[in-house]
């Protein structure tokens, strides 16, 4: 082979590779030489030791929307779908939608001891997946509550036109996946996990263009209750566990122990470290011995721990009364039980909020008021409760940045939802799935 020939060659080498390889490491290709000394046989092998490297890891920035809401046992309704877009604040998009619920059942015997009902879960998924998808102009899918518990889903896999719009992955045998009723299009978000434990609901949402930029893999669910008896599931929280790229995410939606009584708060921080010890993401698969997917909450790289936490304030009725007529959220802050909590180091240790700058979230009188419960005057058989911030969002972990938090006004329940988007950074790793890499199809490396 001529010198110029090999030139050739390697010129269209360093372009083809460039192309596959845009978003890579420059030091990778700056391996590659014009030198006449280097042999055909070293070039030829370049680029299967190339690929056979660490993976490239890369910085992509996702936004995250985190929300929570306590519906009060109510079921949605029509009337709900204007609600929900202020809420879920669809002006601006996020890549992915987290939702958490409280009471989607009334707190009864029956609900509480009885076999779960998925019928309410179904119809918020339903709702959910109506306001996020009408935006773009796109159909929405119907989901059947059944939880995910474990699979990978490959950007490869959403592009493969033999598989149906609705169907996501094979479970492993005799467990149980998420399934949709079939659909002529497809709309902009998936629902990629879903879990109901009596009245608490998580719901994960998807953009789907993330699911061909990225490998979103070990999507889990877990649930813990620890209400009555410190086992039923009145109280607990439902977790989806799942990777994006090479970032692991976890997302806690919780309801804990209520009450304004001094020492409630013990309670609650009991709860926070029952959910903490008996979380868990087994693997189920034999494939997945060998992985590094965390089994635990704080296995995970980045955390999102939110719901209605229950924490009060140390303050009495009239004097946080007054204070939320001056709007003087900072001076209320000073009497808030879990920022008294996460300032001491009784729960959430190392973990952040967002400086709150809303009305605190409840308890109001009653669905469709604007007004506190109790309070002087007060109405007859209306319950005296204490203002307070009980819809909150946490989190924990590097690369998370939040850009916002905030409540909306919906009066659907008693307590108002709460907001919170984030900015993360997820580490994309493109590993080579085979050790042999066919040659680039350019016609220069082809001829010798």
């Amino acid at each position: 082979m001529s010198n110029k020939q090999r030139k050739s060659r390697r010129k269209a080498f360093r372009l083809w590779f460039s192309k596959r390889s845009s978003r890579a490491d420059a030091s990778h290709l700056s391996e590659i030489s014009d030198n006449d000394d280097q042999d055909d046989e070293c070039m030829d092998g370049l680029f299967v030791r190339s690929m056979e490297r660490a993976p490239c890891n890369l910085n992509n920035e996702l936004r995250i929307f985190v929300g929570t809401w306590n519906v009060a046992g109510r079921s949605p309704v029509g009337s709900l779908a204007e609600d929900l877009d202020e809420w879920l604040n669809l002006k601006e998009a996020a890549d992915i939608y987290v939702l958490g619920f409280q009471e989607i059942v009334p707190l009864k015997t029956k609900t509480v001891i009885g076999a779960e009902d998925p019928t309410e879960a179904t119809n918020w998924n339903v709702l959910i997946g109506k306001t996020l998808n009408s935006k773009y102009g796109g159909a929405w899918l119907t989901p059947m509550v059944n939880p995910i518990t474990s699979y990978k889903y490959d950007g490869a896999a959403e592009s493969d036109s033999r598989l149906s719009d609705y169907e996501i992955a094979t479970s492993p045998r005799g467990q149980s996946r998420t399934e949709y009723e079939p659909s002529d299009h497809v709309g902009s978000y998936k629902l990629m996990a879903s879990k109901k434990m009596v009245g608490v609901f998580i719901s994960v949402w998807l953009r789907r263009a993330l699911l061909k930029k990225y490998c979103v893999s070990e999507v889990k669910v877990s649930s813990v209750a620890c209400g009555i008896m410190g086992y039923l599931g009145n109280k607990g929280s439902v977790c989806a566990s799942m990777s994006i790229g090479g970032t692991s995410f976890c997302f806690v939606a919780a309801h804990l122990a209520s009450g304004e009584k001094k020492g409630d708060e013990g309670k609650r921080n009991h709860q926070v470290s029952e959910i903490f010890r008996r979380t868990s993401f087994p693997r189920v698969l034999p494939e997945d011995r060998h992985k590094n997917h965390p089994l635990t909450i704080l296995g995970h790289d980045q955390i999102f721990w939110f719901g209605d936490l229950n924490y009060r304030l140390y303050l009495e009725d009239n004097l946080a009364r007054e204070l939320i007529k001056k709007e003087d959220w900072s001076a209320l802050q000073e009497f808030d039980q879990l920022g008294k909590e996460l300032e001491d180091g009784g729960v959430f240790q190392g973990w952040k909020e967002g400086n709150i700058e809303f009305a605190p979230t409840y308890k109001y009188s009653s669905s469709n008021c604007n007004r506190y419960s109790g309070g002087l005057p007060s109405k007859a058989g209306e319950k005296q409760r204490t203002p307070a911030w009980c819809d909150r969002i946490l989190w924990y972990g590097k690369g998370v940045k939040q850009l916002s938090y905030f409540r909306s006004e919906s009066k659907f329940s008693d307590h108002r939802p709460v907001s919170a988007l984030f900015s993360v950074l997820v580490e994309d790793q493109k590993r080579a799935h085979s050790s042999l890499v066919p040659s680039p199809p350019f016609s220069p490396l082809h001829n010798s």
